[in-house]
């Protein structure tokens, strides 16, 4: 497993059979959260107050939070940046991306945009990118009082299993497809159940804010198509335009590269065979990969030869790597969103 594709394996476990967490940086360590640094016991921090009892519907049902949990597990895989974002720290997490081989701690809770909220803080691990589910065991031994599965493909088996460990709270019920619900919607049903809607629509307002100033900034980008990429097995790999990063260049003000998800049927990207590059031939390309990849899709000449690469149109994110532009934009969360539209917004230059 190569530790540089963490763009489209990161949620790739996801990725329908998924474009394997190895081929990203993606996160495969079983126990990497919890190896390096002490794991959250009975002194994990409380939530700071909320407004409780309440429910909660999502697309498994609905679920009633009475009061204040103070020991969350997050199940889905950006899920604890918006718990963080609201003040508590999740006593469990997935590991979406792998540490490089001998390092601590947890790349998962050294992110610029999470460094602080985390201090020495080390969750322990209950699932890893390409796992095919979550370790009930592992989340059975936390003693949560609530869990929440909202950016997670998590099914109704699964869901039952989680709800008999503690409250669950599954993805929004208006979302059709897993990882289609636009990343506000993710952050205010979080709230919800944290009993901080009123603080969750208010961050969200906030980083409208943000993206609404940038396309006030930039108004050349409405009359530009975009779409964001990673290079995956030898193919180039877009993202719909209902993916958080496909979400994330139209916030900006790009128009999206909807002929993508006609191909993508539903998913959250597609990979293109050498005959449909027109796709991604737009005006603007970002590329979402680490430097070794990114040199490869460099070379593969049907990307080459697009007038946008030629014209310079091109962002290249670095993703696990560097600055991670790329891991906060395939994020999109709470914490990691204000920073990737100022990076985004600058390597548009």
């Amino acid at each position: 497993m190569t530790p540089q594709r963490t763009a489209i394996t990161r949620s790739w476990r996801r990725l329908a059979a998924i474009l394997s967490a190895a081929v990203l940086g993606a996160g495969l360590l079983a126990g990497c959260g919890s190896d390096s640094a002490d794991t959250p016991g009975d002194d994990a921090p409380a939530a700071a107050g909320g407004v409780f009892p309440v429910t909660v519907e999502h697309a498994f049902g609905s679920t009633e939070i009475t009061k204040a949990p103070e020991r969350v597990v997050s199940v889905g895989y950006t899920d604890d940046q918006a718990i963080l974002a609201l003040g508590t720290k999740p006593v469990g997490m997935v590991d979406q991306y792998p540490n490089p081989p001998g390092t601590s701690p947890d790349i998962n809770t050294q992110w610029p945009w999470v460094k602080d909220k985390w201090g020495d803080t080390r969750p322990e691990v209950v699932m890893s990118n390409g796992d095919s589910g979550p370790n009930f065991e592992k989340i059975a031994a936390l003693r949560p009082d609530l869990i929440i599965a909202v950016y997670s493909e998590i099914d109704q088996a699964a869901y039952d299993k989680l709800s008999k460990i503690a409250p669950t709270v599954g993805r929004t019920k208006a979302e059709k497809e897993p990882f289609s619900a636009p990343w506000q919607d993710n952050a205010v049903h979080i709230a919800k159940a944290l009993g901080k809607e009123a603080e969750g629509r208010k961050l969200v307002q906030d980083i409208q804010g943000k993206l609404d100033a940038a396309r006030k900034a930039h108004p050349e980008f409405a009359s530009q198509t975009a779409v964001a990429l990673s290079w995956y097995e030898d193919s180039v790999a877009p993202f719909t335009t209902t993916d958080v990063r496909g979400r994330l260049v139209t916030g900006i003000g790009f128009k999206g590269a909807t002929k993508i998800d006609e191909i993508a049927g539903g998913k959250f990207y597609t990979v293109l065979s050498p005959e449909r590059m027109d796709l991604v031939d737009v005006d603007r390309i970002f590329v979402i990969n680490d430097k070794a990849d990114q040199e490869a899709l460099k070379k593969f000449e049907l990307f080459a030869n697009l007038p946008a690469v030629k014209d310079g149109k091109v962002s290249y994110l670095l993703d696990s790597e560097g600055p991670a532009i790329g891991a906060a934009m395939s994020q999109s969360t709470l914490l990691s969103l204000p920073y990737a539209i100022d990076e985004i917004v600058k390597s548009v230059g």
